[in-house]
């Protein structure tokens, strides 16, 4: 194995460069995965605009991951040099209540590869055993990197509990939005309405499973909710957009005494209807990541083949064009759903 590696690095807002640096020493208790694709998502977009709030540069991103064991530290078990694994980038204190609660997505000191720590974007990452997770042999890298946004929308559909035959609204037609969609199906929802203003998008998400696909640019959301689901309208509603527009639709359509769940994030202070939202006595939840729960549930729900991957998938770009992914994005906003970054694409 080489002693040396290439490491990505963001120095600024829309700058990436790349170092030479030492393979990382495996400690007590770590493994180390060589990596083979890395996700692009939208909060990797918001560190390359600049856009986000915690994260301070330089900074090596990458946490939506998948690679390959290539050496273990002392006292790891239950892995095995030549695995498939991915790498749940959360890093928690393990101390605080959340942490000593079995919520340590939550936890108050929570730092994320890739945003608040360095990231993936290297050759090979050193990472304790305990946030390494298996994939199944027959699981290819490429779906392997997009575990982390689906137990994201795992995590998230579970949060309304009463999901099995429940009829689903989702706001938002991004990748989150689909991948949600196809949880809320493969969790037991019986329908699932998704929403957008983008006909490319809404054909995506029906032809991954979405029972009804709107374009609310062309049709109220409240009418189409009566239309999909009668008068009782949607059991719950998810807001994968994340704006004052959507957050109004879903507050102002509800049906009594429904819930709401915020999935996507504010990029500022809301201004919403809480007077409607309490006098018709709604629930608004939201959700944070994951935890490993979502990862095991987000692998067999892929594995019994409930949740599609490869249609979401958009472009793959090299490692050294890291630049040219986002410049990509930029110029493809609405057609481009999950770009892919090949770190290593031998040998898969």
């Amino acid at each position: 194995m080489e002693n040396t590696m290439i490491q990505q690095v963001m120095t600024e807002p829309g700058k990436i460069t790349f170092r030479r640096i030492p393979v990382p020493e495996v400690q007590e208790g770590q493994v180390l995965v060589k990596i083979k694709r890395i996700g692009i998502c939208g909060s990797d977009i918001h560190v390359y605009y600049g856009e986000h709030a915690t994260t301070s540069y330089p900074v090596t991103q990458g946490h939506e991951v998948s690679g390959k064991v290539v050496q273990l530290g002392g006292g790891v078990e239950g892995l095995h040099v030549g695995q498939k694994v991915t790498i749940e980038p959360q890093v928690y204190c393990g101390k605080c209540y959340p942490c000593t609660h079995g919520k340590y997505n939550l936890c108050e000191n929570l730092k994320v590869m890739g945003f608040q720590t360095t990231g993936t974007a290297s050759e090979y990452f050193a990472v304790d055993a305990s946030k390494v997770t298996p994939l199944p042999d027959d699981m290819g890298y490429d779906e392997g990197a997009m575990l982390e946004p689906l137990a994201v929308t795992v995590h998230a559909a579970k949060r309304f509990e009463q999901l099995k035959g429940a009829k689903v609204a989702i706001l938002g037609c991004g990748p989150i939005g689909i991948l949600l969609a196809q949880s809320c199906r493969a969790l037991g929802a019986s329908q699932v309405l998704i929403t957008d203003v983008s006909d490319y998008r809404l054909s995506l998400a029906k032809s991954v499973g979405a029972d009804f696909a709107v374009n609310t640019s062309e049709k109220d959301f409240g009418e189409a909710m009566t239309e999909a689901f009668g008068t009782d309208k949607a059991d719950v509603i998810y807001d994968c957009a994340g704006n004052n527009v959507t957050m109004g639709q879903a507050i102002k359509y509800a049906r009594k005494g429904s819930k709401i769940v915020l999935v996507a994030v504010f990029a500022g202070p809301a201004t919403v209807d809480l007077f409607t939202l309490n006098d018709h006595e709604l629930d608004l939840d939201t959700t944070m990541m994951y935890r490993h729960e979502d990862y095991v549930d987000a692998i067999r729900l892929v594995n019994e083949g409930k949740i599609q991957l490869k249609p979401l998938m958009s472009r793959h770009f090299a490692f050294e064009a890291y630049q040219k992914a986002y410049q990509y994005i930029e110029e493809n906003r609405e057609t481009t759903m999950k770009v892919l970054i090949d770190v290593d694409p031998a040998d898969d």
